[in-house]
């Protein structure tokens, strides 16, 4: 086999009717340098039979199988397999479009990047698509830009797998195997700050596909409400100073929005987490009128009235802000 240049991650866990339309993507690149590595995450159902029978028809497919460990594991016992040069997460229910890594290669080569990554579309099952961003916009980043447009999540999405990585980013990673939300931030800040030089092409060639029971739209759990607050806790700690002031606003903002979510659940475990948000946002207060209007008041209701805003809130959800995402 010839050398592999890039070395796609495909984590899996359950996803027998979906591998398929994902692998297909992947193996029809314009661009034939890949090796794919597949890693099945303690699959109960058919997956295992899938990826086998794709690995016996296409060398490129490298089959792993492990015991199940949650989605950061299962992408770092892929990079750990991985010969290529340069490392690509693709989720094992989308797609991506055929022309996808080859452009993203050729644009890391073109600015001397050692990050090149891209804009989505969110694909929903009635046919709707939402493109985050598709502007064509090209910005190109030192590590401190990479963070802070990482932390704001305006223009870049903090996912992995719009992303192509030089292998060597990985060298000396380390993360928390048991967060399960937010996982991507996490290793994403760990990576840019590792590199020296990104490129960013707003293009949507990775397709997010929306499916009903996947983690990120799952009913409130102690992932869902405790893992992005451990995330952004985690960056805070770790940034640089002349970072601190974005990571904080970063850590307040999700607070808020997490709070906002407790609303409309009235277990044990979201009234406990609602109390652990308001201390946190307590403790950095301070930041409130760095945020915009709308969140910053937000977050001084939530502080000065709990109990009156989680009346008002769910009306003025209601009434005024439907999700186009639903």
């Amino acid at each position: 086999m010839e050398k592999m240049t890039i070395s796609v991650i495909v984590p899996v866990y359950n996803l027998e009717n979906q591998l398929s339309r994902c692998l297909d993507s992947i193996l029809a690149q314009t661009y034939r340098a890949l090796e794919v590595i597949v890693v099945d995450d303690g699959s109960r159902d058919g997956s295992r039979a899938v990826l086998e029978d794709y690995a016996r028809r296409d060398d490129r497919v490298k089959p792993i199988f492990k015991e199940n460990g949650g989605v950061i594991s299962a992408r770092l016992r892929g990079v750990a397999e991985a010969t290529g040069e340069w490392v690509g997460f693709v989720d094992g229910d989308d797609e991506i479009e055929p022309d996808m890594y080859g452009w993203l290669l050729e644009n890391a080569r073109k600015y001397g990047a050692d990050v090149s990554h891209c804009g989505y579309q969110m694909v929903f099952s009635d046919g709707r698509v939402h493109y985050f961003h598709n502007s064509g916009r090209i910005r190109e980043q030192d590590p401190d830009t990479a963070i802070r447009d990482l932390l704001e999540g305006t223009l870049v999405e903090p996912g992995l797998c719009n992303k192509l990585y030089r292998r060597e980013l990985f060298r000396d990673l380390q993360l928390p195997t048991d967060i399960r939300i937010n996982e991507d931030l996490l290793m994403n800040y760990y990576l840019f700050k590792a590199a020296k030089h990104a490129i960013f092409e707003d293009r949507c060639p990775y397709h997010y596909i929306i499916r009903e029971g996947s983690a990120s739209r799952s009913r409130l759990n102690e992932h869902r409400l405790y893992d992005p607050i451990r995330v952004k806790e985690l960056i805070l700690q770790d940034c640089a100073e002349a970072l601190r002031p974005d990571a904080e606003r970063a850590l307040v903002n999700t607070c808020i929005y997490t709070y906002c979510g407790t609303v409309f659940d009235s277990s044990e475990l979201s009234n406990r987490a609602a109390k652990d948000l308001r201390r946190t946002m307590a403790a950095h207060r301070g930041v409130l009128s760095a945020l915009p209007k709308r969140t910053r008041l937000l977050g001084e209701l939530i502080l000065r009235t709990p109990r009156i805003f989680r009346l008002l809130y769910p009306v003025y959800v209601q009434r005024f802000q439907k999700s186009k995402y639903d």
